[in-house]
């Protein structure tokens, strides 16, 4: 029995992991040509979408996902055959409010730009971003019906096309501007950003249509069978899946406003250090466009981790195998430590040299050899927060997260003002090093009370 259920996991990791290196790869190399194309504002401006577009997911996709995995799992593990009706009431809930999200985010561009991330210059990229919102949602709910039977394979293959789509068509595009006399716009990333959303999305509908009933129908017929299927005798399973999923998108929305808050405020108390606002994106660009990105590389392991680790303790929760569920988590903590202390040591050592040599910036590598510190709790983080989700932990996890994205804002306000960006640093660790502690108490309660 145990042999069974580790071999999805270890098997799922390892698919999640190679493929995960190889897009992180793709996109280090990918995030190294955007700042010698665009230079540090222009990164700095990017950057400065993040915000919308993590709230839009969480508002039509994130919290679908999970439900969906976790809905699936537990069929899994009751059933012969998981049904695919979680992944269609999901659907039938997520594409319409990624549209209607789709719709705002097109109307509302200029004030967004002008009020919200205070940069006009957002606005035509912020058009541009809005049609990528359906485009994951869908994609995400078909991966989330993927996580839940531990077929790690298709998501993977579809994050890495992502990848692959987005870097080709913003290479091609800022090669066909450079050709044609004319300095290439750093729109040109929102637009490969959303080729890559919707080459993903096609690649997992078509993985979902084989297990589509209704062969003689054709791929349209059978899909629309399947999303017309939840309104025949599926009131309990939409009742599960939104008990499930509005506690996750309601805690992911508002953890997301916080960071929100977060993005938006660190360029502008840069201002207030003494910066001008070129400076200050510019810093802004460097820290989250070249830094945070090569701190987060190794982040791809445990990221696998985390993703699989979700269905595999539903699971066992379900069965009541505690065993399974305790050394699950055990072995998380240690490998998970182990990591984060020698990338600790990898990026303090040579996080300058780093900086430097591949983003030809001194200023990145101050940067990268601070944000070392943070490793092992940051890949620590990942994995513990979805072992507490698979044991119904989300109201735990969402005050923890929001007790940690205070602690940073505090920082911002208090400290960015006066020391600069050295203050939000001092954040980053004081903000990782207490949800890691919180993660990890509540986990040894709950282990020691089952």
């Amino acid at each position: 029995m145990k042999s069974h259920k580790s071999h999805p996991l270890i098997v799922g990791t390892l698919i999640l992991t190679i493929t995960g290196l190889l897009s992180r790869i793709i996109g280090f190399f990918y995030r190294i040509y955007l700042s010698r194309l665009f230079g540090e504002e222009g990164m700095g401006i990017y950057q400065l979408l993040s915000p919308v577009l993590s709230i839009s997911f969480s508002l039509t996709a994130a919290g679908y996902q999970t439900a969906i995995s976790k809905l699936v799992a537990e069929q899994t593990a009751t059933q012969k055959r998981p049904s695919l009706r979680p992944l269609a009431v999901g659907l039938s809930i997520s594409l319409p409010l990624s549209l209607l999200c789709n719709l705002a985010v097109w109307q509302l561009a200029d004030p967004i730009a002008t009020h919200l991330l205070q940069e006009p210059r957002t606005a035509s990229m912020l058009r541009i971003l809005s049609f990528s919102i359906p485009l994951a949602a869908v994609h995400s709910c078909v991966n989330g019906y993927f996580y839940g039977i531990k077929k790690a394979g298709i998501p993977a293959v579809s994050q890495l096309l992502e990848q692959l789509a987005r870097v080709g068509c913003v290479y091609i595009v800022s090669a066909f501007s450079i050709s044609a006399g004319k300095a290439p716009s750093i729109s040109i990333a929102v637009l490969g950003l959303t080729i890559g959303e919707l080459l993903s999305m096609f690649f997992s509908i078509a993985a979902i249509l084989p297990r589509m009933p209704g062969k003689a129908c054709g791929a349209a017929g059978r899909l629309s069978s399947t999303l017309a299927r939840p309104f025949k005798g599926s009131q309990n399973l939409y009742g599960r899946l939104l008990q499930m999923a509005l506690p996750l998108t309601a805690n992911r929305i508002v953890l997301n406003l916080l960071q929100s808050v977060e993005s938006v405020s660190i360029p502008a108390c840069l201002r207030l250090h003494g910066y001008d606002n070129v400076t200050a994106l510019s810093v802004y660009g460097v820290l989250t466009g070249m830094a945070m990105p090569l701190i987060f590389f190794p982040n791809a392991l445990t990221s696998s981790v985390s993703v699989l680790l979700l269905p595999v303790i539903s699971e066992s929760y379900v069965l009541g195998d505690m065993a399974a569920v305790r050394k699950a988590a055990v072995r998380t903590v240690k490998y998970c430590g182990a990591m984060g202390l020698c990338c600790m040591a990898g990026f303090v050592l040579l996080g300058k040299w780093a900086g430097t040599a591949l983003f030809h910036s001194p200023l990145a590598g101050y940067f990268i050899t601070t944000l070392g510190f943070i490793c092992p709790f940051l890949y620590l983080d990942t994995t513990l927060s979805s072992i507490l989700q698979g044991l119904g932990m989300a109201g735990r996890i969402f005050t923890m997260n929001a007790l940690c994205l205070l602690i940073r804002l505090g920082f911002i306000f208090l400290a960015v003002p006066r020391f600069g960006i050295a203050g939000y640093l001092w954040g980053l660790l004081a903000g990782q090093l207490t949800l890691a502690v919180l993660y990890l108490a509540c986990l040894y309660r709950f282990l020691r009370k089952h």
